[in-house]
């Protein structure tokens, strides 16, 4: 009997090392699969990619098309000169929008650069001699000159129409034309927000429709802040 059971203990010892593993193979495949996300979800890049105002780099030419908001503000000192028998000095704010048209001109010139067509909403007032109001409207066209580097000066030239206050000796109803032509500089100090700054030659008057006519004659300065998107 003892013999018997020995024998049974050392047939176990040497079944059991087979058998066991296929035991747990058997087990493992009879296990259902873990369950996974079978359903792929879209990723969603929250993150928004600004395009570049630039072709190529700071200062090298912008984009066609792009656009800009600017906010400035200065004053115009007037001149008793060209006609206007007084010299009227005005404190003014600027509002305007812009957008580039067309690629880059003069490739390979001195005067490479783009043209800019803007809007501007002026509005301030005369504190000398007298104190009046005025508001006007006005288009511009600009160019911008390529220098490659984050000074970009600019030409821009203009003629709107304005209502004021204003009165004799030199304008004579609220209506008036404005006529204005400067010389600028943007310094970018941020890739797409420059400092702006402007001088303007500006000349008012009815163009004759009544009298008087003489006109105010002045020399705008303005400082500003611009946004190109």
């Amino acid at each position: 009997m003892t013999a018997w059971k020995t024998n049974n203990r050392i047939l176990a010892c040497l079944i059991v090392p087979w058998v066991a593993p296929a035991i747990l193979l058997d087990a493992r495949a009879q296990q259902p699969p873990p369950l996974t996300n079978a359903v792929s979800m879209p990723e969603f890049n929250l993150k928004s990619e600004r395009k570049s105002i630039w072709e190529n780099g700071v200062g090298e030419d912008f984009r066609s098309h792009t656009e800009s908001f600017g906010l400035s503000a200065g004053v115009n000192f007037g001149m008793a000169k060209l006609g206007s028998l007084q010299a009227h000095d005005l404190a003014l704010v600027s509002l305007s929008y812009g957008r580039m048209f067309g690629p880059v001109q003069g490739e390979g010139r001195w005067y490479r650069g783009n043209w800019e067509l803007r809007g501007e909403l002026f509005s301030g007032a005369e504190f000398s001699p007298d104190t009046e109001w005025l508001v006007g409207l006005t288009p511009h066209l600009r160019y911008s000159f390529a220098t490659g580097t984050r000074w970009i000066p600019f030409v821009d030239g203009c003629a709107g129409v304005t209502a004021t206050g204003i009165g004799p000796p030199d304008l004579s109803n609220i209506f008036e034309f404005n006529l204005q032509a400067g010389v600028g500089m943007n310094w970018f100090m941020k890739d797409n927000v420059p400092l702006t700054v402007e001088a303007r030659y500006v000349h008012w008057s009815c163009a004759g429709i009544s009298d008087p006519n003489r006109g105010l004659n002045g020399v705008t300065a303005m400082v500003g802040w611009t946004f190109f998107f």
